[in-house]
C-alpha cells in the first residue's frame, strides 16, 4: 500500500467517461467561470472606481468579490484543464496548494460575511454611530483581520491534513482536492479522528460567528419592522436580503460537506454539494447583490458602458 511519502500525485474525479461529455463539461465550466469572472470583476471595478460607492458596505462587498474570484479560480481551471486534456492528474504539491488556497478563500469569505452582518446591524440599528464604529481605520482593520484569519486557518488545516499518513491509494473522489476526500485516504483511524476533531473544533469556532450573525439579524429585523416609513423598510430589506441569501447558501452546503458522516456520503451527492458551495456562490453572488441594489446596478452599468466606449476608442483610434 502506498504511503504519503511515496505519493507524488493524486487522481481527481473524472466528471465524465466519454470524450464528448468531457468536452461538454469543459465548455459548461468555462461558461460558469467566465460568468463569475465577469460579475465579480465588474463589481470590483465599479466599487473601486465610483467614489459614491466608497462606503463600508461596498468596501466589504469588494472584499467578498475578490474572495469569490480567488475561490472559484482555485478549483475550476484545473477541472477544466483535466476535462480538456482527458486527464485526472494533479501533483502532490498542486493538491496541497489547492487545499491551502481553497480553505483560505472559503474561511475568509465566511469571516467577511460575518463582518458584513455587523455592518448592516450598525447601519440599521445604530445609524448615528455608523461613522464612528465603521470609520476607514476600523474597516481596514476588520478587512485585515478577515484575510489574516483565513490565512492562519488555512495553514492549520493544510498542515494537519497533509501530515497524515496516506495509504488508501491516491484517488480523490472529487473534482478538486477537498479535505474530507483526502481524509478518506488516511491510514490510521486515530489520525483520521484527530483530523475530524480539528474540523469539529473549527466548527465550534465558526458556530460563534453564526450565533453573532443570527443575533445581529434578529436585532436588524426588529429595528426594520419598527420603521414608520414603508420606503425605509424596503430599502433596509434590499440591503439585507442579498446578504442573507448568499450566507444561507454558503453555510448550508459547506456545513453539509464538511460535517456529514463518511458512511452517509455518496460520490454523486458529494460532487453536487461541493459544486454548490464552491462554484455556485461565487457565480451568483454578483447577481444577488446587483439585482437588489440600485446604486450598485447603476455603477456596474456605468462601468460596463465606460469600458465599451474605451475599447471602441482604442480600436478606432478616436
Amino acid at each position: 500500500m502506498p504511503n504519503s511519502s511515496s505519493i507524488s500525485e493524486f487522481l481527481l474525479l473524472a466528471l465524465a467517461d466519454t470524450r464528448q461529455l468531457q468536452l461538454l463539461h469543459f465548455w459548461l465550466l468555462l461558461g460558469i467561470y467566465l460568468a463569475a469572472l465577469l460579475g465579480n470583476g465588474l463589481i470590483s471595478t465599479a466599487v473601486a472606481c465610483d467614489h459614491r460607492l466608497h462606503t463600508p458596505m461596498y468596501f466589504f462587498l469588494l472584499n467578498l468579490a475578490l474572495l469569490d474570484l480567488g475561490c472559484i479560480s482555485t478549483t475550476l481551471p484545473k477541472a477544466m484543464a483535466n476535462a480538456l486534456w482527458h486527464t485526472r492528474h494533479i501533483s502532490y504539491a498542486g493538491c496541497a496548494a489547492q487545499v491551502f488556497f481553497f480553505v483560505f478563500f472559503l474561511s475568509a469569505e465566511y469571516c467577511i460575511l460575518t463582518v458584513m452582518s455587523y455592518d448592516r446591524y450598525v447601519a440599521i440599528c445604530k445609524p448615528l454611530h455608523y461613522g464612528i464604529l465603521l470609520g476607514s481605520r476600523a474597516c481596514a482593520t476588520m478587512a485585515a483581520a478577515v484575510w489574516g484569519t483565513g490565512f492562519l486557518y488555512s495553514v492549520l488545516h493544510t498542515a494537519s491534513t497533509f501530515s497524515l499518513p496516506l495509504c488508501q491509494g491516491n484517488a480523490v473522489d472529487q473534482f478538486f482536492c477537498e479535505i474530507p476526500q483526502i481524509l478518506k485516504l488516511s491510514c490510521s483511524k486515530s489520525d483520521y479522528f484527530r483530523k475530524i476533531g480539528i474540523i469539529y473544533f473549527s466548527f465550534c469556532l465558526s458556530f460563534g460567528c453564526f450565533v453573532f450573525i443570527v443575533v445581529s439579524y434578529v436585532q436588524i429585523f426588529r429595528a426594520v419592522l419598527r420603521m414608520p416609513s414603508e420606503q425605509g423598510r424596503h430599502k433596509a430589506f434590499s440591503t439585507c436580503l442579498p446578504h442573507l441569501a448568499v450566507l444561507s447558501l454558503f453555510l448550508s452546503t459547506a456545513m453539509f460537506a464538511y460535517l456529514k458522516l463518511p458512511s452517509s456520503s455518496s460520490p454523486s451527492l458529494d460532487l453536487l454539494v461541493s459544486f454548490l458551495y464552491s462554484v455556485v456562490p461565487p457565480t451568483v453572488n454578483p447577481l444577488l447583490y446587483a439585482l437588489r441594489n440600485q446604486e450598485l446596478k447603476a455603477a456596474v452599468s456605468n462601468t460596463y458602458i465606460f469600458n465599451i466606449h474605451k475599447m471602441h476608442a482604442s480600436l478606432t483610434g478616436v
